[in-house]
């Protein structure tokens, strides 16, 4: 199942090009891309993650197997490291979906930049190169940073700071994707919020974000889980999206022509205070959570005193515990108005998260780069 391989007779030129793959959301799209009849597919791997990405792959297409292709490159080189004979190959590619990046609070600045930024202007010259006819954009909610108030599909250049380097660089990347579509790219972008795993089984590849949260809880005493609580954290958001819904979301508004030009904020539109998150998972495993006020300075130092001696802890998720923004999604509101495709609320699916972490408490929470 590679770029050599050929089922009987002539071959189905590829539609469509996927960066991301064997990401957990990048694996979950193209599932549904080929329930809906898209391809052949072509998708993007970089040669370390190969063995996994055939697996996925076999996984996924079955015995059609020619409908899911790979092709080893990286989007940190110029041409995206394809080979000529590759690129010859994808010349019939009319969308290119590009969710490649590195999702990772606590990410170094030059791999942020080299991954986000530059790898992303390499597939925006590649889509050009190819001309296709839709590019899909997965940015995230984030490229906000600490903006003070609420943020919505129109908003991205508002003078805002930033946690991290992954909210910077994932903000620069799209101001780059949208000074391409001024330009007359025909482009979509889809700005998740928080994901997590999926809503009915609460499966995830990885665990970061709010999973730091709620491991540190789960590996307290049920009787008595503490909890450090931040001085304004009371009246923050944590908007958290399952994966299920970002990607039949995903999936849905791509596969419609009114959609080029668009952005889309894949967030929950009522989501819950961080005390009443914190409430809901200890609920849901079962734990009586104390909350302790402390300073941000303080639980930072904390919390790299116990990622130190092997505890769930990543001080940088502490940010999201008092994040100034809130997050607006008319626009996809509006588009998704009339199906049966919403946010389900995070105390509907909780459950499944906490009890998938408990059967399964040996994910990384390493990012793929």
């Amino acid at each position: 199942m590679s770029e050599h391989t050929a089922s009987g007779g002539a071959r189905e030129p590829s539609q469509v090009l996927l960066t991301g793959f064997p990401g957990f959301l990048g694996s979950a799209l193209v599932e549904r891309l080929l329930e809906r009849g898209d391809g052949p597919i072509a998708c993007l791997v970089q040669p370390k993650y190969r063995a996994l990405a055939e697996r996925r792959a076999s996984e996924l297409a079955g015995s059609d197997s020619d409908r899911l292709r790979l092709y080893e490159g990286d989007i940190t080189e110029p041409g995206i490291g394809l080979a000529d004979s590759a690129l010859e190959a994808l010349e019939s590619v009319t969308e290119l979906y590009h969710l490649a990046a590195i999702y990772d609070l606590a990410v170094d600045s030059e791999p942020a930049e080299t991954v986000n930024v530059r790898g992303t202007k390499h597939v925006l010259d590649i889509a050009e190169t190819l001309e296709v006819d839709r590019f899909q954009y997965v940015s995230t909610c984030y490229v906000s940073g600490r903006y003070d108030g609420v943020f919505t599909e129109d908003h991205l250049e508002e003078g805002q700071t930033f946690n991290n380097h992954y909210e910077r660089t994932k903000y620069e990347a799209e101001v780059a994707v949208q000074e391409r579509m001024a330009d007359g790219l025909p482009a979509t972008i889809y700005r998740p919020a928080i994901v997590v795993g999926d809503s009915e089984t609460g499966e995830a590849d990885k665990y970061d974000g709010p999973y730091y949260l709620l491991r540190l809880l789960l590996a307290q005493p049920a009787a008595c889980s503490i909890i450090t609580t931040l001085p304004g954290g009371a009246d923050s958001e944590l908007n958290v999206v399952p994966q299920d819904f970002v990607i039949d979301a995903i999936a849905h508004l791509s596969g419609r022509e009114d959609t080029v030009g668009e952005v889309y904020q894949l967030c929950d539109p009522a989501p819950l205070s961080v005390p009443n998150v914190i409430e809901e998972m200890g609920a849901a495993m079962g734990h009586r959570v104390v909350s302790i006020p402390g300073s941000k300075p303080l639980t930072k130092r904390l919390l790299s005193t116990l990622e130190a001696r092997g505890w769930p802890a990543e001080p940088a998720t502490l940010d999201y515990l008092d994040h100034p923004t809130r997050y607006a999604c008319p626009n996809t509101q509006r588009a998704l108005a009339g199906t049966e495709l919403e946010c389900p609320p995070f105390e509907s699916y909780v459950d499944a998260l906490v009890a998938f972490v408990r059967d399964n408490p040996d994910r990384s929470d390493e990012a793929m780069a």
